[in-house]
């Protein structure tokens, strides 16, 4: 179940407000200049390739890539016997920024976006169906846990594909990981 749990960054062990309704985490999302979107999802088999996942969601991420001017589009997918699994997660572990919006459709599995405003993060519990465009500028990082099982769209504007800056802050390893909180949800 999709969630979002808000977090004071003086008391980063204990989310102060935690929802999984659609609309309200719609809702609180945008003040923030982010935008959630569930997609209707396709019945894709286990074997899909990039070329057909790309196609079966070709209106969506066409309508996109119209609207926000991206220019690629790739899939990416994680499952617990990749072996580069530990090295990936620690890569988007820390909290870092873009020069361009991070867009993902989550087509399987979730994953866990820590976005971070002023003295709050806001921990979105991203699953099957949900769309998140984090906007550039935004201070984040992604969590996929210790077993990553997750496939996703992802958008460009950035021929090059994901390029991060990272902020040097140690807040990412002051909140709960996706252990605590996907568990929590599940």
């Amino acid at each position: 179940m999709t969630t979002l749990s808000i977090f004071h960054q003086d008391q980063p062990e204990t989310a102060h407000t935690v929802t999984d309704n659609a609309a309200e985490i719609r809702d609180l999302l945008a003040r923030h200049g982010v935008r959630f979107e569930q997609w209707p999802t396709r019945d894709l088999p286990d074997e899909a390739t990039q070329d057909d996942i790309l196609e079966a969601y070709q209106g969506e991420v066409s309508a996109l890539k119209s609207e926000c001017g991206f220019q690629t589009a790739d899939v990416i997918s994680l499952n617990p016997d990749h072996p580069d699994k530990d090295a990936l997660r620690k890569k988007f572990l820390d909290e870092h920024t873009h020069s361009e919006d991070e867009v993902r459709f989550f087509v399987r599995g979730q994953g866990l976006f820590y976005l971070h405003f002023g003295d709050q993060v806001l921990a979105v519990l991203c699953q099957k169906n949900d769309l998140i465009s984090v906007p550039d500028g935004t201070r984040h990082w992604f969590d996929m846990g210790p077993e990553p099982r997750f496939t996703c769209i992802r958008l460009f504007s950035n021929p090059e594909g994901w390029v991060a800056n990272f902020t040097g802050a140690d807040i990412a390893g002051q909140l709960p990981r996706y252990e605590a909180l996907a568990g929590a949800a599940g």
